[in-house]
């Protein structure tokens, strides 16, 4: 499933309000979207892949 961030999300935000936690799908979702460890706050409007959870 995709997301969309808002203005000023990062990563660790969009997984705690996709899945309610950031323990254990953080690095999941860093490796569902390369390059986007490179970035601390993520664009408006940028899409983010949220894969479902190990």
């Amino acid at each position: 499933m995709k997301v969309r961030a808002l203005q000023g999300d990062t990563v660790d935000l969009l997984c705690f309000r996709h899945y309610g936690t950031t323990q254990g799908v953080t690095a999941q979702v860093l490796d569902a979207n390369p390059g986007l460890c490179r970035q601390v706050i993520l664009e408006a409007g940028q899409e983010v892949e949220m894969p479902e959870p190990e």
